[in-house]
């Protein structure tokens, strides 16, 4: 794809290159973000420029948002652009644009930015996964985060294709704002964030796995898609057989899949491609530590937390690393909604800058575990391990880790 660019667009491209190219070189960071600050430094509407001529799709949520870029990204097929590192601004957005002239880009976008690149990309499709609290001492409230997205998916600002996650219901509620949605019907375990009506205030009625309210807000029944054994889209039925764990990413899987089908791709096809990965970021792949084999499992807040630990099987020994860095949310208190109680019977080592925290909790729930200062010494074992850990806590044990 050949974009006509002006002379303005083109130095803050290379100022993006560069920039990037230089922070790698000096062992500064991955190179994905302070580019972009320099390109938009330059050119405040470098990320619209960028953005012409490609068929863009965004994806934003508290939870999946990685991974369902990743099989969007996959599912299409051919040279696709994507912020692959997870810098899901604009600064990232960038960067990622920069870095490749594909007609086609998914962007990860973080649930906060997504009226300001909504603006800036028009895009083709936004998919909306699901809205839960996820660091609540520096982010909005979730009835506010869903009050700004209905606002800048309404017709007036946004013309394309929504695919929404009609089991939660702030999602809807975001969603129901735009005269082009896409209903998927999904399961979900997680309704701790969505209790009341956003429009009236009154208690949810929740029966079975659909949800109303006696104002009339009720979950949409004209669904494009339904995940039950198998994945309906259209007229027709798949079968999942995915290579990541979980019902979790089966969900992700149903949005990815129901994108690209609104963009005319075949999902027999794209399910075929997304079934060729079997880890995202270093997300649910195995890694070696010493003489153990250990799965990485990223958990970041309740919701998140709570499929994770429904999808564990088998009897490995669980690490859980929480650390409380500002890329964490500096407040753990979080971990007290999280139904921990999952995790009784098996070995639990607790680690990370809140361990104490962590294993305070396992002990109200009546979860045994142990706190390991010293976790040089997690090297000694021979067992398979699954380590659930938050983001820095993950960041690090990428970084101790190596591949299996």
């Amino acid at each position: 794809m050949t974009l006509r660019l002006s002379w303005r667009a083109r130095v803050a491209m290379g100022g993006v290159v560069a920039t990037n190219l230089l922070s790698r070189l000096l062992g500064r960071g991955s190179g994905t973000v302070v580019g972009g600050r320099v390109g938009l430094f330059i050119e405040p509407k470098l990320l619209t420029v960028l953005s012409r001529s490609r068929s863009v799709v965004l994806v934003s949520g508290t939870n999946g948002k990685t991974t369902t870029s990743a099989m969007l990204r996959v599912g299409w097929g051919g040279d696709v652009a994507g912020n692959v590192t997870g810098a899901n601004m604009t600064e990232g957005h960038v960067a990622a644009l920069c870095a490749s002239s594909a007609a086609h880009a998914v962007l990860e976008t973080d649930e906060g930015w997504l009226p300001i690149v909504v603006s800036a990309t028009s895009p083709a499709v936004v998919v909306l996964l699901n809205l839960s609290r996820d660091q609540l001492d520096r982010a909005n409230e979730v009835r506010q985060m869903a009050q700004r997205w209905r606002d800048c998916l309404a017709p007036e600002k946004f013309l394309g294709v929504v695919v929404a996650n009609c089991a939660d219901p702030l999602v809807v509620y975001a969603a129901e704002s735009s005269t082009n949605v896409r209903w998927v019907q999904v399961p979900t375990v997680w309704r701790a964030d969505a209790a009341s009506c956003p429009h009236c205030t009154r208690a949810l009625i929740f029966e079975g796995s659909s949800w109303s309210c006696e104002c009339g807000f009720a979950q949409p029944t004209r669904v494009t898609a339904r995940l039950g054994s198998v994945l309906e889209i259209g007229e027709q039925s798949y079968a999942l057989n995915l290579a990541l764990p979980g019902v979790f990413n089966e969900v992700n899987t149903a949005l990815a899949a129901t994108a690209l089908y609104e963009l005319g791709e075949n999902v027999a096809d794209v399910l075929s491609r997304i079934r060729t990965l079997d880890s995202v970021q270093g997300r649910y792949g195995l890694r070696r530590y010493g003489h153990r084999e250990v799965r990485l499992l990223l958990a970041k807040n309740p919701a998140g937390t709570a499929a994770l630990l429904e999808s564990l099987d088998g009897d490995d020994d669980v690490w859980v690393a929480i650390n409380a860095q500002v890329a964490d949310g500096k407040d753990p208190s979080w971990l007290y909604d999280v139904p921990v109680e999952a995790l009784r019977g098996r070995r639990i080592s607790c680690l990370g800058e809140r361990r104490v925290d962590l294993a305070t909790r396992l002990t109200y729930a009546g979860v045994d575990s142990e706190v390991v200062d010293d976790f040089e010494l997690l090297r000694e074992g021979t067992a398979r391990v699954t380590l659930i850990a938050n983001y820095t806590a993950f960041r690090d044990w990428m970084g101790r880790t190596s591949p299996c």
